[in-house]
């Protein structure tokens, strides 16, 4: 099964991705994840796309385009895959359909205030890469996994939440209509427990 999950930045689609990469046994691609690897190694890409991504804009469709045909090309997303962060355009949707079929396009619902809230609350550990929020930390400095000090994304800011959001109204929340009009738009409420939520997905699959 080709999925797509929808949602504003923040809305969990991360979190349902990691789930369901492990309950369907297929791969989850993320572009946020590759470019964030990209970013970290310094390689050509990742200065390339440095100021676009510390500054809440997008990266230009072509090289998203092809970096994804190339993922979605290997062995491994053969009998399926889930699309984290892609498309996020008209057009990198329209690409998509060039040479692929999707099966199903989930949207997950939140509120952006919820967005801003668990977005801003984010705390990353550069040692173990893991990521926290501050609700579930008893020290918002330090990582309970490796006792590194945590820090707060560029993109995690509150102002860069805001613009983040912004591109997400004008942007992409367009493909919601798009896949909606195929007839492989579900849309699910993405305000509760990670249990929850996936719960209500799992549940939207199996009909």
């Amino acid at each position: 099964m080709n999925i797509i999950l929808l949602g504003a930045p923040g809305s969990g689609k991360g979190t349902m991705a990691q789930k369901l990469t492990v309950e369907l046994q297929i791969p989850q691609i993320s572009t946020g994840d590759i470019f964030r690897k990209n970013l970290k190694e310094e390689t050509p890409l990742g200065l390339k796309i440095k100021d676009i991504l510390n500054g809440g804009g997008l990266v230009p469709d072509e090289i998203t385009i092809e970096i994804v045909k190339n993922r979605l090309a290997e062995a491994d997303c053969a009998n399926g895959y889930i699309l984290d962060g892609f498309p996020r355009s008209i057009v990198q949707a329209e690409a998509l359909d060039a040479f692929q079929n999707i099966d199903c396009a989930i949207n997950l619902e939140v509120d952006n205030q919820t967005i801003v809230s668990r977005l801003s609350g984010r705390r990353f550990c550069p040692n173990c890469n893991g990521t926290f929020h501050v609700t579930q930390l008893q020290n918002a400095a330090i990582c309970p996994v490796c006792g590194n000090a945590l820090i707060v994304r560029k993109d995690d800011s509150e102002e860069t939440v805001l613009e983040r959001l912004r591109v997400y109204e004008t942007t992409t929340k367009p493909l919601i209509d798009y896949y909606r009009k195929q007839g492989k738009l579900v849309s699910v409420d993405g305000i509760g427990g990670v249990e929850v939520v996936y719960r209500r997905i799992l549940d939207i699959l199996h009909k």
